[in-house]
């Protein structure tokens, strides 16, 4: 499976962006997609995850009321919309996804297989 991100951008603390990650397959029957982040001089975080068929979410406490994260099957994608910003929410956004089911093992990014590039997002105090 092949991810792609796209969305990041520079805004102001307080604002929004939304980001995408479009996804080269459809109908995942047990598929969980994810974004993940790492910031200059970080080990690369989780951010939120959600499974294909039951649209689950799972976040982060940092970002957890902030964010959320969607998916379109018909569009292929997945989605983080990301609200009130903050200066510690720069890193580079990565979207990642593999088989499975969620569990405990939803934030190790150890468990992921398929990573799409990454896309900056630059949030200025």
């Amino acid at each position: 499976v092949q991810l792609q991100a796209s969305g990041g951008g520079v805004v102001q603390t307080g604002g929004s962006l939304r980001l995408s990650c479009a996804v080269s397959r459809r109908a995942f029957s047990n598929y969980v997609a994810a974004w993940f982040r790492q910031a200059p001089g970080k080990d690369r975080e989780f951010v939120a995850a959600i499974t294909w068929n039951s649209g689950t979410t799972y976040y982060a406490a940092p970002v957890r009321g902030r964010f959320a994260v969607s998916r379109d099957n018909a569009e292929k994608s997945m989605y983080l919309q990301m609200n009130s910003l903050k200066p510690e929410d720069t890193a580079l956004y990565y979207c990642a996804g593999r088989f499975g089911i969620s569990g405990k093992t939803t934030p190790d990014a150890r468990t992921y297989v398929d990573w799409g590039q990454g896309t900056l997002v630059t949030v200025s105090s």
